[in-house]
């Protein structure tokens, strides 16, 4: 997937092999360049790179979560607003293997503006990710009414 101008996202993660299992075999992002204490990833067109912490265990449980919709969305976080098909392969998937979900798959702001698929669950280091769709993503992605 090429994607105009791309982002660039570093994070830290626990263990690289860790991390290379989790985006690059189970996401199935392609690995690019790395070295012992860092790994770039394509994350749907973008270049994403999990950096060695070796102190870090995990995040700290009491992350900040922001009420949305009845939740606690969990800040910091980061993800990719798909095409609503493959977001929907992608939580078969998630459920499939029995991901634990922070928040579980299901339609936001339903019969609103900006109404969104969205599931939000951690990676393995502890980062919350959170992958959305919209039924028209050009049209409703920063619609406001």
């Amino acid at each position: 997937m090429a994607v105009q101008d791309p982002f660039h996202l570093a994070i830290q993660v626990r263990d690289i092999d860790e991390a290379r299992q989790f985006y690059g075999e189970f996401l199935s992002c392609p690995e690019g360049r790395s070295s012992d204490s860092w790994v770039d990833f394509n994350l749907y067109g973008h270049q994403f790179v999990c950096h060695l912490n070796s102190a870090l265990k995990e995040m700290p449980a009491d992350n900040h979560k922001n009420p949305v919709d009845g939740h606690g969305v969990p800040v910091p976080h980061f993800g990719v607003v798909l095409e609503m098909d493959a977001w929907n392969k992608l939580a078969a998937k998630l459920r499939g293997h029995g991901v634990a979900f922070e928040i579980e798959p299901y339609i936001r702001f339903k019969g609103e503006p900006g109404e969104q698929a969205t599931m939000f669950f951690y990676d393995p280091s502890g980062n919350a990710l959170e992958f959305k769709a919209f039924k028209d993503r050009e049209t409703q992605l920063f619609r406001t009414n």
